[in-house]
Parts: C-alpha cells; structure tokens; sequence
C-alpha cells in the first residue's frame, strides 16, 4: 500500500513538472512571437511602413517553423525534449533582439529566427508529455500546456504596449527577450528527469526526408482530417490574434494600451477555453464532435464582427472578442491529444511535427490573405466575416473523422 502510494506521488509529481516546464515554455515563446504584433502600429509608424505587412512577418516566422517541425523530431530523440526547448528559447531571444535592432534586414533574420526556434516546441513538449499525461486525462492535460499560448498573449497584451510608451518598442521587445532567457535557465534542473531515454546520436536533418513526416500523416485517414482542419483553424486563430489589436486601433479609434487589454481578454478567455473543450473532449462527447462545436461557434464569432463599429459601447466589443477568442484560441489542445492518440507508439514527436507542418501553413497563408482582404476593402470587419467560409468547409470536412480514442492508427505504409 505504501509503494503503491509512493507510486502515485511520484506520478503525481512528474506529471506536475512535465505539465509546468512546457506551459512555461510554450506561454514565453507565444509572447515572443506576438511582440512585434502587439506594437505593430508603433514599429509601422517608426518605419513608415504599413501595418498590414503584419501578415508578412508572421509568414516568415511560419515558414520557418514549419520546416523546423519537420526536421525536429530526429534532434529531439536524440538530446531531449526540454534540452531542445531550451535551445529554442536561446534562439528566439536572439531573434528577438535583432528586430529590435531597428535594421529591416536584422528584422527579417530575427523574424526567421524566431520561426525556427518556435517550430520545434510543440513536437518536443508532447515528446515530454505522452510519458507523463495518463491516456484517460490526456486531452485535459494536452490543453493544459496549450493554454500557454493564450497565456502568453496575455502577457505581451498586458506589458508590452505600456513598456513599449514607456521605453520604446525596441526595450519592449528586449524584454520578452531576457524572458526567454530565464526561461530556458530555469528549465534546467528538470531535464534528466523528464527527457526520457535518448539515442544520444544527433541525426543531422535531411532536406530529403524532410517530407517524410508529412507524407505518414497524407496515408492515415484520420490524422490527414485533423492536420487540414488545423490548417483551417490555425489561419483564424492567428488572423485574429495578430490583427485584433490594429483592427481596434485603426478601424474602432482605440488607444494601444486598451486595445493591449482587450487582447489579453481575449487570449485569457481563449485559456479557459482550452481546459474547458480539453474537459469536454475527455468525456463521452469526444474530440470529434467537441471540435465541430468549435469550429461552427468561430463562423458565428467571425460574423459577429460585421455588427462593430465605433459608436459600439467598449463592453460589448470586449464581450465579443472574449467569445471569439474562447473558440478561436481554445482548440489547439483538443487538437494536439486526438494526435498523439493517433501516432504510432514512439513517434509522437515525429507525427505531431508533420501534423504542425499542416497547422503552420494555415498560419503562412491565412494572416496574408486576411491583411490584403482588409487592405483591398478598407475594412477589417469584412476580413473578418470571410473567415466563415473556411470555417464551414472545416466543420464539414470534420464531419468524416472517427473518435480518436476510438480509432487506430492506421499503418503509414497502406
């Protein structure tokens, strides 16, 4: 009895440092690659450029992310999960600070840079997780961790506006910089603890095989539902992420500061969304019905946004991004465990990495076509409208996966 309950402790314990190392991680690298986002109307404004070029920041920092997912999977079965993420968040904090060097071309190398160190943090957290979360609470605790990328828009919606009138945007983003590097500091006593066995060979990444993770996922039948869905998703998410600031400031008149609230309203309630559908999930209703529900109240939130303008009282606008951010921000969790469910035993890096490639690519092409649909229309409230149309062709195609916790993984070779 006594084994058993030091068992269970120790269990408890490795779940509990498993859970705290990756949120942390996953909420800092969030607020990094938000940052230049959030004081996009300030960094435009010290360049003379427009803010729609938002879109193309946030394509590059994708683009690179989805080929480091790809290739990451071989590294991180060879150094471990939490020694990867600590060498991602290094790396993003050097991104960081050449943005903040005001040089456009320092920018773009730190844009890519924040990319590739963001790529391999999702594969490298549910390599650390699947050994820890039990199979009965893993959309729960899957969830869990992915509330640090709401999380961590909350924290650069809160700080960064106000250190940014305060010091300049550049320190702003300096600042989220040093976090990183604490971070990944932090991090360090946990990593023979929860790093599992390793090959302890560093496979040098292939550009031919590069495509090999992707190409498992396009042959199981479930896996390729959920990865083009993520690509659907993802590209909502983040346009209304990346965008929600400027579209308060430029089309509603709103002060930065408050409009770096409402924001962090909206990823707060996106937080709470993530535990809640991870909840919901885990129960009888499953990861394939709760992401329909999900996908059909973002149409709904999409279009709600046709009914805003600037005589709309502040409250209500706030009421109704906080909706759209529950469902909009919420899903990834859902997402993450109905993949790690599906992936063949010790290659749950490896598929999430190609099942990422998908979820990526939403996040390179939507936030682009969403800054030129705005720029073309002069309005950000059509741009948002016309995220119902992916959104209902998502919801459909959903409609043909079986139950993760149901379903096998089918042979990658068929």
């Amino acid at each position: 009895m006594g084994r058993i309950s030091m068992e269970a402790i120790a269990s408890r314990r490795r779940i509990s440092a498993a859970l705290g190392t990756t949120l942390l991680t996953q909420a800092i690298a969030s607020a990094a690659v938000l940052a230049p986002t959030v004081v996009a109307p300030l960094i435009a404004s010290a360049w003379g450029m427009s803010v729609a070029l938002i879109g193309v920041y946030i394509s590059v920092v994708y683009v690179s992310a989805m080929v480091a997912s790809v290739l990451s999977g071989p590294a991180i079965g060879a150094i471990g999960g939490i020694r990867m993420s600590q060498l991602c968040l290094l790396v993003c904090a050097a991104g960081l600070c050449l943005i903040a060097s005001a040089s456009l071309a320092l920018a773009a190398l730190g844009a890519v840079l924040v990319g590739f160190a963001y790529g391999p943090l999702t594969p490298a957290s549910s390599d650390v997780l699947i050994r820890a979360a039990p199979p009965r609470r893993m959309s729960v605790i899957y969830s869990l961790k992915q509330t640090g990328v709401p999380l961590g828009g909350v924290l650069a919606g809160l700080l960064l506006p106000a250190v940014a009138l305060w010091a300049g945007w550049n320190w702003a983003l300096v600042a989220i910089a040093a976090a990183c590097v604490a971070c990944a500091i932090v991090m360090t006593p946990f990593r023979t603890a929860l790093d599992g066995d390793l090959t302890g060979q560093a496979v040098r990444p292939r550009m031919r095989v590069m495509f090999d993770p992707v190409t498992l996922i396009l042959r199981n039948r479930n896996l390729r539902t959920l990865a083009i869905g993520s690509l659907v998703l993802s590209g909502t998410q983040v346009s209304f992420s990346v965008y929600l600031v400027t579209f308060l400031t430029q089309s509603l008149h709103w002060q930065i500061v408050a409009a770096g609230v409402a924001l962090s309203v909206s990823q707060a309630f996106g937080a709470v969304g993530r535990v809640l559908w991870g909840w919901i999930a885990d129960t009888d209703v499953g990861a394939k019905r709760t992401l329909i529900v999900l996908t059909t109240a973002m149409t709904a939130s999409s279009l709600s946004v046709l009914a805003i303008d600037a005589s709309t009282p502040g409250w209500i606008v706030v009421a109704l991004m906080a909706a759209f951010g529950t469902t909009a921000v919420g899903w990834n969790g859902v997402y993450l465990a109905a993949i790690a469910r599906l992936a063949p035993s010790g290659q749950t890096a490896f598929v999430t990495g190609g099942a990422l490639a998908f979820t990526y690519l939403g996040v390179v092409i939507g936030p682009p076509m969403f800054g030129a649909i705005a720029e073309a229309s002069g309005s950000f409230s059509v741009a948002f409208s016309l995220l119902a149309v992916p959104l209902l062709l998502c919801a459909f195609l959903l409609l043909g996966l079986d139950d993760p916790r149901r379903a096998a993984a089918e042979d990658p070779r068929a």
